[in-house]
């Protein structure tokens, strides 16, 4: 674990991997929760937490470099479930990469319980994690000018939902018409770090 200064009052924390990276974030929400730590924001990273709005960074940065990343906690918060049909127009082409059927990478992608790793890219955008590694996919080689809003796709290890209309160049595989994100909700992002996620298959192709 490697903690870096950011301005004068945070911290970027650096680990080995996303799995760290996410195990990292819930123990320093943990804390802030019991009082022990005081800060601002705790925003997570593929393989990054960032702390704003410390008290004394140096200190916590010699505390964390000289402690190991926790083990994850129990998942037990509720389960997402987003509606789901695998129509995406690059179906086919997971389905070649992973050497199944289009039926078995929808079987594959609903029966697994996905994680929000972190957000970014776009309000309301997670990228959830879940699906072993031998399942990961490399994004298009030409992005599309305009993914529309609800498009579920796989980009290497992680799986996202857009949001809102957008380029992108991730390989899409389904839709839902899940609201990600929006203003007049609280909060308004549907997922969040930490939130757990299962895709429920609704009617056909």
């Amino acid at each position: 674990m490697r903690a870096l200064p950011v301005g004068d009052d945070a911290l970027l924390v650096e680990v080995s991997s996303g799995e760290q990276a996410q195990a990292l974030h819930a123990e320093l929400l943990r804390r802030r929760a019991e009082g022990t730590l005081t800060v601002r924001e705790i925003v997570p990273a593929a393989r990054t937490v960032l702390l704003d709005g410390l008290d004394d960074p140096a200190r916590l940065a010699t505390e964390l470099t000289a402690s190991e990343v926790p083990p994850a906690l129990p998942r037990t918060q509720e389960i997402i479930e987003l509606p789901i049909r695998y129509d995406g127009p690059d179906l086919a082409d997971v389905a070649a990469l992973w050497g199944v059927s289009e039926e078995e990478v929808a079987r594959i992608h609903a029966g697994t319980e996905f994680r929000v790793a972190f957000c970014g890219f776009a309000p309301g955008f997670g990228y959830l994690t879940g699906l072993p590694a031998r399942y990961d996919v490399p994004r298009r080689a030409t992005p599309r000018t305009s993914v529309p809003a609800g498009a579920v796709g796989l980009a290497g290890s992680y799986t996202g939902v857009y949001p809102r209309s957008s380029p992108g160049g991730w390989q899409l595989i389904g839709t839902t018409g899940a609201v990600l994100w929006d203003h007049t909700r609280v909060p308004a992002a549907l997922l969040s770090p930490g939130t757990r996620v299962r895709f429920v298959p609704v009617g056909r192709p």
